[in-house]
C-alpha cells in the first residue's frame, strides 16, 4: 500500500447536515483525510471540523482554508488547540489570504495580505507550541498571549496559497502549503521550488497537500458536460486555458493515474473534490482503484 494519503473534500455546496454521514462513510472506505471548506457565506470550518472529528475514530480532518482576515490569530489558535486536545493527531489547519472581494465585503480586507498571513501563521504556530507570543506587526498585534491548554500533539499549519511570493512565505513560516484545484504536476514542482527557496535548510521538507477535481465517468460527452464548467471557471481564475486545468477525470483507472501523477510530482496528500452526480460513487471508484 502506498504511503501517500488520499483525502476527500466535503464540497461547500453540499448541505451541512450531510457532513456527518459522509464522514462516517469515507472513513469506512479507508480514506485517510476529510477536508472541510470555509468560504464566505457557506459554512464555518471549525464547527464542521469538530463535528466530523466527533463522529469518526481515525479520520484526519483538514481545514481548507480559513481566511486569515476573518479570524484573530489568538482565537484561531484557541479553536485549533481545543480540537487538537480532544482529537490528538487528527487535525490539519489550512490558513490563507482569503478572496479579496469577499474580505472587502466582510470589512476585513488587510492592507498587506502577505504580512497578515505571515504574522498570523507565525503567531498561531507559536501559540500551539505553548509559547507566550508577542507580535507588533503590520497587521497583527498580540501582547503576551499564551494558551492555557496547548495541545500535546501540535497540528500542522499549512498555508493555502498560489503565487510565488506566497509559496515562498509558506516555506518560510508554515509547515507546508495547500495547492488549489486545477494545478498539475508541473505546478507542484514549481511550488516546491518556491517553498524551498524560503525554507531554512535545516527544516523538514514542507508538506504539500493538493486539491484536485474528480470526475469518474466513462462517457466522454457526459464527462465534458459534467466537469467542464468547473474547469472553465478555474481556467479564468488561473489565467490558463481549460485544457491546461488539471483534473482526475475519466474512467476510474484514468482518474487514479492522474492522482498518482500528483503524488509522483511531490504531493503528500491529494484531496479529491468530486464534481457531478453521485459523488460518493465516484470517490469509492477512485479510491478502490488507487488502493487496489
Amino acid at each position: 500500500m502506498t504511503t501517500h494519503r488520499i483525502g476527500v473534500m466535503y464540497d461547500r455546496d453540499w448541505a451541512p447536515e450531510g457532513l456527518l454521514p459522509f464522514a462516517r462513510d469515507v472513513e469506512a472506505l479507508g480514506v485517510e483525510d476529510l477536508w472541510v471548506v470555509e468560504d464566505l457565506g457557506w459554512t464555518g470550518s471549525i464547527a464542521s471540523a469538530a463535528a466530523a472529528l466527533a463522529v469518526t475514530e481515525r479520520l484526519r480532518v483538514g481545514i481548507g482554508i480559513t481566511p486569515a482576515p476573518l479570524r484573530s490569530p489568538a482565537l484561531l489558535a484557541m479553536e485549533l488547540a481545543a480540537l487538537a486536545r480532544m482529537f490528538p493527531g487528527r487535525l490539519t489547519a489550512g490558513v490563507g489570504h482569503g478572496v479579496r472581494e469577499w474580505m472587502e465585503k466582510a470589512g476585513v480586507a488587510p492592507r498587506s495580505p502577505l504580512a497578515l498571513l505571515e504574522e498570523t501563521v507565525q503567531a498561531v504556530r507559536g501559540l500551539l507550541r505553548g509559547e507566550e507570543v508577542t507580535v507588533q506587526g503590520r497587521e497583527v498585534s498580540l501582547d503576551g498571549v499564551r494558551l492555557v491548554h496547548p495541545p500535546a500533539v501540535v497540528p500542522q499549519v499549512l498555508a493555502g496559497v498560489v503565487r510565488p511570493r506566497s509559496l515562498e512565505l509558506a516555506g518560510r513560516v508554515a509547515d507546508g502549503a495547500i495547492i488549489a484545484e486545477g494545478h498539475g504536476p508541473d505546478d507542484l514542482s514549481s511550488a516546491m521550488q518556491h517553498m524551498l527557496k524560503g525554507r531554512d535548510e535545516k527544516a523538514a521538507r514542507p508538506n504539500l497537500t493538493v486539491f484536485a477535481f474528480l470526475c469518474v465517468e466513462d462517457d466522454p460527452q457526459r464527462l465534458r458536460s459534467t466537469v467542464g464548467p468547473a474547469l472553465d471557471g478555474h481556467a479564468a481564475w488561473l489565467g490558463r486555458s481549460p485544457e491546461d486545468v488539471f483534473a482526475a477525470a475519466g474512467p476510474a483507472p484514468t482518474a487514479a493515474t492522474r492522482v498518482r501523477e500528483l503524488w509522483a510530482a511531490g504531493a503528500d496528500t491529494v484531496v479529491l473534490r468530486a464534481v457531478g452526480p453521485e459523488p460518493f460513487r465516484q470517490i469509492e471508484a477512485a479510491v478502490r482503484e488507487l488502493r487496489g
